[in-house]
């Protein structure tokens, strides 16, 4: 699996500037090809979608080619590919196409370990629809979230859970297909946040099960906007609210107003990258994505290995990353110090590690961390040895202080 981290680092121009992030959960740094390519599409002829001008036929090509290059990442039909603002805005509108169909004495499942986009919308749209919500806890010992706890919370009134497939806080992987196997069995639907997993690991819609996933390009080398896959079939079953001239196929029924043609360029060529992550990766692109992200797994293995092995060393550290299955970051907090004081202390030295809840309040809370979370340490394909290094070293030299 050969990965060649020198190579991929010199796509970033952002890295020039010597930070070291280890932001990337909250969205990555972004490589000139994204960037040539969002670039040569302000530069080209562009209208709105049609048949007959340069610049309709341009627009047309570049929204088929980000459906296709999103498919291949997602394991999806292109057909079931919804493009909008963010996963936030997806998930809303989803959730208020979904709730239009439910009522008083139906159920909604969430999680506590979920990021609050995959939360707060099912909660506020089943409280308007007059539904009951019930949560399905983690173990905060483990960070395991199983299916017999999603079990434990159905009932034949369910219409709907929510969960995530990687957390975003503390990277716990659920056991997905289990779940989203268990959701049906009920007669429900299952939603998965893949926002945190997709930028880690290798979707696959139909091996997961879910019926619906969404993702943020930006958090995979991408531009900033969100991405939902599902069966065609099953978005042709539900009628958001729409403009009356606007088209009312699908999946061009779910995404209202013109779509940014430049962002999808980018996400296209995102999508390629990473493809290449594997330099020696051949055959299609599914194909070579499959390779490459078995070489991003097995990059990121190594790097955290050397990062926990580092934290081990250090006195006053607890990681409540502790999932048997588990994407990169590291939740950290220290015995004597402020998460939020490491954060700007590593701020000064160029190491940017952020510290918050980041948005999985119920998470820091369920976990005892109340509102304000802890240090994130996050990995994204362009992170080496050289960075982790320094940031144990910064560490250290922050415990001392």
């Amino acid at each position: 699996m050969p990965y060649d981290i020198a190579s991929l680092r010199s796509l970033f121009p952002a890295l020039e500037a010597g930070t070291v992030h280890f932001d990337g959960p909250g969205g990555t740094q972004t490589p000139r090809p994204v960037i040539d390519a969002i670039a040569d599409v302000l530069a080209r002829p562009l209208s709105n979608r049609g048949q007959y001008s340069l610049g309709e036929r341009n627009a047309e090509s570049i929204v088929a080619g980000a459906r296709q290059a999103m498919a291949d990442l997602l394991g999806a039909d292109p057909a079931g590919i919804v493009f909008g603002r963010s996963a936030t805005q997806l998930t809303y509108d989803l959730a208020r196409a979904l709730a239009a169909s439910w009522g008083p004495g139906d159920e909604v499942v969430v999680t506590r370990l979920d990021h609050d986009a995959n939360i707060r919308p099912w909660v506020q749209a089943a409280e308007r629809a007059g539904a009951t919500v019930r949560w399905a806890g983690f173990d905060p010992a483990t960070g395991e979230l199983t299916a017999d706890d999603i079990r434990a919370v159905l009932s034949d009134r369910t219409r709907l859970v929510a969960v995530t497939a990687a957390s975003n806080l503390i990277g716990t992987r659920p056991p997905v297909a289990e779940i989203c196997r268990v959701v049906h069995d009920a007669g429900a639907l299952a939603h998965v946040d893949g926002v945190h997993y997709a930028a880690h690991t290798l979707v696959d819609l139909p091996a997961l099960g879910a019926d619906f996933v969404v993702c943020s390009p930006y958090k995979f080398l991408g531009p900033h906007h969100g991405v939902l896959a599902a069966r065609p079939a099953l978005l042709e079953t539900l009628r958001p609210d729409k403009l009356l001239p606007s088209s009312d196929a699908v999946p061009e029924r779910f995404e209202l107003g013109t779509l940014p043609y430049e962002l999808l360029a980018g996400t296209r060529a995102a999508v390629d990258v990473l493809a290449g992550l594997d330099t020696s990766a051949t055959g299609t692109r599914r194909e070579r994505l499959a390779a490459s992200f078995a070489a991003l797994e097995g990059h990121e293995a190594t790097l955290r290995a050397r990062l926990e092995k580092g934290l081990a060393e250090l006195p006053g550290v607890t990681v409540h990353s502790r999932a048997a299955d588990r994407t990169p970051p590291l939740l950290l907090t220290f015995a004597h110090h402020d998460p939020a004081d490491a954060y700007r202390f590593l701020a000064a030295r160029d190491i940017h590690a952020p510290s918050s809840h980041f948005y999985a309040l119920e998470a820091s809370r369920h976990l005892g961390l109340g509102d304000s979370g802890g240090l994130r340490i996050g990995l994204a394909p362009y992170n080496d040895t050289e960075d982790v290094d320094r940031l144990l070293a910064a560490l250290a030299e922050f415990l001392q202080g």
